[in-house]
């Protein structure tokens, strides 16, 4: 195993930000109040755009309200995400990307700032083992507890967690012939910036303007 894959998630693997779908999920299934959450939720979104978002506090704000739930329940309604939101926007292109660094024995992992209980399902849907995600505290019983454990997985935190996910399991960064990272954002710069083969993926328009100042490759998974 010589090479390195990574990938962003949400529009980068997603045609949609799956963290963002949840809380519309939350919403339109009533189990968060409608109004004060959406308002929250839209608040967030709109910083994460711009690129001012306080990871730490979003993060506390979305697992405060899994943290409501037993974990059974948890499970049910990340069940249901799945098959309403997530697997209907999967695009074979995004599977087939995914698959190519698969078949030529590349080490594969996905790497996001969203949390690992809305992304665990996912990064299972697209065959990957490897997820380098926000962790939600548990609790003795297995429930969540609206805290986050351990730094954020955004912006330079995310060269943070692949570092030490590396070394876990027994390898070195520099030991590999080359490495590829996909992501559509400016706030990936940090990791982009490090690996041999950024490419910057339906990039949104900061990444853009890096990218082609760059010049890295571009790829346009979506189109539409």
């Amino acid at each position: 195993m010589t090479k390195l894959a990574i990938f962003d998630l949400d529009h980068t693997l997603l045609p949609i930000d799956s963290d963002y779908e949840w809380g519309q999920f939350l919403v339109r299934t009533g189990a968060v109040d409608p109004v004060e959450f959406k308002r929250r939720n839209d608040d967030f979104f709109e910083q994460y755009k711009a690129g001012t978002l306080d990871p730490v506090e979003y993060l506390e704000f979305a697992l405060g309200t899994l943290a409501r739930y037993p974990r059974t329940q948890l499970a049910a309604m990340q069940e249901q995400f799945m098959a309403e939101v997530i697997r209907p926007a999967i695009r074979d292109c995004a599977r087939d990307l995914v698959r190519k660094h698969q078949e030529a024995g590349d080490l594969v992992c996905i790497i996001t700032a969203t949390n690992r209980f809305v992304t665990e399902p996912i990064a299972r849907e697209f065959g990957v083992e490897h997820l380098l995600a926000a962790e939600p505290e548990i609790d003795e019983q297995g429930n969540l507890t609206g805290r986050l454990l351990g730094p954020h997985t955004s912006g330079a935190g995310k060269v943070t967690h692949m570092h030490a996910w590396l070394e876990r399991l027994g390898h070195e960064f520099g030991q590999f012939e080359s490495t590829h990272f996909y992501s559509d954002s400016h706030n990936d710069i940090p990791l982009l910036s490090v690996v041999s083969h950024p490419v910057a993926t339906n990039p949104n328009a900061a990444l853009m303007r890096h990218a082609q100042a760059q010049g890295w490759p571009l790829l346009h998974l979506f189109n539409d």
